[in-house]
């Protein structure tokens, strides 16, 4: 029998190209119902994204386009950069980890120096040439995620929790990123990392004991930092106007309280996209990054609203899904990792448009404008494509 030496099934060395064309290539190999909701996503925030500003711009006299320009220009970079964490080897994605972690604590040095520049209160960015713009702590939740699946992966026989020595090399590693975010300050990213760490080691076998000292601990750090001032005036502020929802209705209660508005004049069918009342009027701040949510919910009403949250709910699934069905443990903390970071940001985001929780500033995944988030997001998922393909290799 002639066996076929094509570079399908050769011996040899394949391209990418050839894998691609692979029947069972990793696209083929791929969640793609993951895929679907995170597109879905993409769209929706496209198009909430449009409305948001397309007004402004227009009184302006700007291009009313403009906005939803940078828009796609990110989604198409954050979908590359996801594609090459997805196809990249497993075991070189392990060995990248220190550089990648390297280069995300140097973005968050640069943004503490001159090169740093503040943007709605938070001395969280670095400007470059052409009006963009980099938030290295977006970057520093996918480097903390590997890096701390990578130091708590490894397992000796007979083991069932990682080592102290372990968890004391993962708490250094993860203290350097969250002590220079809270010196911007940048609460929100702070809160977000320390719940995708919980996640992470409650799932690396961990006892309570030490997860409930940790929180207990966190606790007093945030503490302190309000009493000794390392937080902004307008962040204790807008804990204090969550505390008291009437406190200074036209000054730090404001946002919420115009969001709040928005969503309850949309009802259930909405006032149809780019014809909200509040989103023309200008009335919400930061209507096409913090407070997305409010022109799906005024636009797009209760049935709107509800898809974006069943979308988001459906990444969230498939993300415990992949983590659940990890190869090894290192899949399955990276995963899990994902899952905490993307559970609590969404949670935090609508839930500070509804008045649920304090506003800290985070975007909504995938929906929200912002380069920085979206690529960041992006190489999220190419992540745990990568951790859901190994399965079949």
């Amino acid at each position: 029998m002639v066996t076929s030496l094509s570079p399908l099934n050769s011996g040899f060395r394949r391209s990418p190209v050839d894998r691609i064309l692979d029947r069972d290539s990793t696209v083929r190999r791929m969640d793609w119902v993951l895929n679907g909701a995170v597109l879905g996503l993409l769209v929706m925030g496209t198009f909430l994204v449009w409305s948001a500003t397309r007004q402004r711009l227009i009184d302006s006299g700007g291009d009313p386009q403009s906005f939803l320009k940078k828009h796609l220009f990110n989604v198409v970079i954050g979908i590359a950069l996801g594609a090459v964490t997805m196809l990249l080897d497993y075991r070189l994605l392990r060995a990248y980890a220190p550089i990648v972690y390297g280069i995300s604590v140097l973005g968050l040095v640069a943004v503490l120096s001159p090169l740093g520049s503040t943007i709605n209160g938070a001395h969280s960015w670095i400007v470059l040439p052409l009006g963009f713009s980099v938030q290295p702590s977006e970057f520093a939740k996918v480097a903390l995620v590997v890096g701390v699946a990578v130091l708590l992966g490894e397992r000796q026989n007979g083991e069932t929790a990682p080592p102290t020595s372990d968890l004391l090399l993962a708490g250094a590693f993860a203290a350097v990123p969250i002590v220079l975010i809270m010196a911007q300050p940048d609460l929100g990213t702070t809160m977000v990392i320390g719940f995708m760490l919980l996640g992470m080691l409650a799932v690396a076998g961990v006892s309570g004991r030490i997860l409930g000292g940790l929180l207990v601990t966190a606790l007093i750090v945030v503490g302190v930092a309000i009493k000794v001032g390392v937080l902004s005036s307008y962040q204790v502020s807008r804990f204090a106007a969550f505390a008291n929802p009437s406190l200074d209705p036209r000054g730090v209660g404001y946002n919420t309280g115009q969001a709040r508005i928005a969503i309850g004049q949309g009802g259930v069918f909405g006032q149809g996209l780019f014809r909200g009342t509040q989103t023309n009027g200008k009335f919400v701040p930061e209507q096409h990054t913090d407070f997305i949510f409010t022109v799906a919910g005024e636009e797009l009403g209760l049935i709107g609203a509800t898809v974006l949250i069943v979308l988001m709910g459906v990444v969230l699934w498939r993300t415990l899904r992949i983590a659940r069905r990890a190869e090894d443990l290192f899949g399955l903390l990276a995963a899990t990792g994902i899952a905490c970071w993307f559970t609590f940001q969404a949670f935090e985001n609508i839930g500070m448009t509804l008045g649920i929780t304090p506003v800290t500033g985070l975007p909504l995944p995938f929906v929200s404008y912002g380069g920085s988030s979206m690529f960041a997001n992006l190489m999220a998922i190419g992540l745990l494509q990568n951790v859901h393909t190994k399965r079949y290799v």
